[in-house]
């Protein structure tokens, strides 16, 4: 029989240490916070990042240090994201190429997109630009398409890497559209459009942050978007659901620390990340670049995650596409 004394000492001890995780978390952050991006600068995910970044850096009174991990279609940084030490001090931007296309399409992933994630809210949507080499014989995507089916051999569709948004948007546009392709993935957006630039590419799906300013200068040309509708600063730009109804491929990016974060956490940089995307500055700041700002609880931000990795399954699916046939 334990002694009352033992009792009373192990209540107390209990107590304490309850108190002292309480306190613990009041003083969060104590120290700077890592947040893994599963893309190389360039893209439209470094853009996202370091904006959020720098408004938790200042809300929060501790340093917010940004780390590109880039590779393997997003998976790397994702799979570095769940590893990590549920603490608070890592944190990792998810996208949907993470989180929904690229589980949705590979068997194996070093984590469970569902299961291995604490969410801790939606940031932005990132219409993507079907953009193509400049001197391709192509207005639009008509003409595109037209072009696209002369090729025996088929053209280089690149994408931002193997299961990505990117890259299943160019799937679904083939089998929608009936053409071949040949995919050549690259480690992010960045690379991506050099090698279009340079016409050892013929198309590409990219965010607009990247894609963007390069079409500004004429070095690539828009000829439709995958978002459901045109976007307001890119009104003269065709959706391809006018010419494809049903077609959509817009991405999204979210925050998420590893399952088992403190939930004190989780919300309290929840809830300054829904001040970012209602101060009117910081929504100009995301706009100017493409980005569409946008918001959610964890757990919409859950079933959201969920939701997307339904859709993508059942796309890939219906395509009858596989890891194998799109290497």
């Amino acid at each position: 029989m334990t002694h009352p004394s033992a009792r009373i000492i192990g209540a107390v001890m209990a107590a304490l240490w309850l108190v002292a995780s309480a306190l613990a978390q009041d003083k969060y952050p104590s120290r700077p916070i890592r947040m893994i991006v599963p893309y190389p600068p360039g893209g439209s995910t470094d853009p996202t990042a370091r904006a959020f970044a720098a408004w938790l850096s200042e809300a929060l009174g501790q340093q917010v240090v940004v780390d590109n991990r880039p590779g393997a279609g997003a998976t790397i940084g994702h799979g570095l994201g769940a590893k990590a030490t549920p603490d608070g001090y890592t944190i990792l931007l998810g996208t949907s190429g993470g989180l929904a296309t690229g589980p949705a399409l590979a068997s194996k992933l070093p984590y469970d997109p569902v299961r291995d994630f604490a969410p801790i809210g939606l940031a932005v949507y990132t219409p993507f630009l079907l953009v193509v080499y400049p001197k391709l014989p192509a207005a639009n995507l008509k003409d595109f398409i037209a072009f696209s089916k002369a090729q025996p051999d088929g053209i280089n569709f690149a994408s931002v890497g193997v299961g990505t948004p990117n890259h299943l948007g160019g799937e679904l546009l083939k089998v929608m559209a009936g053409f071949k392709f040949v995919h050549v993935p690259y480690k992010g957006g960045g690379p991506a459009v050099v090698d279009l630039i340079a016409g050892r590419a013929q198309a590409l799906f990219g965010g607009i942050p990247y894609t963007g300013p390069q079409v500004k200068a004429g070095r690539l040309r828009a000829i439709a978007i995958g978002h459901p509708k045109r976007v307001s600063g890119w009104p003269e730009v065709p959706a391809i659901a006018e010419s494809l109804p049903g077609f959509s491929n817009t991405t999204w990016y979210g925050l998420l620390a590893p399952a088992g974060t403190p939930k004190t956490v989780v919300d309290r940089i929840n809830a300054e990340m829904r001040k970012a995307v209602a101060n009117p500055e910081f929504i100009r700041q995301l706009e100017a670049i493409g980005l569409e700002p946008a918001s959610s609880s964890p757990a919409e931000f859950h079933d959201m995650i969920r939701t997307e990795l339904k859709r993508w399954t059942q796309v890939i699916r219906q395509a009858g596409i596989t890891a194998e046939s799109a290497q």
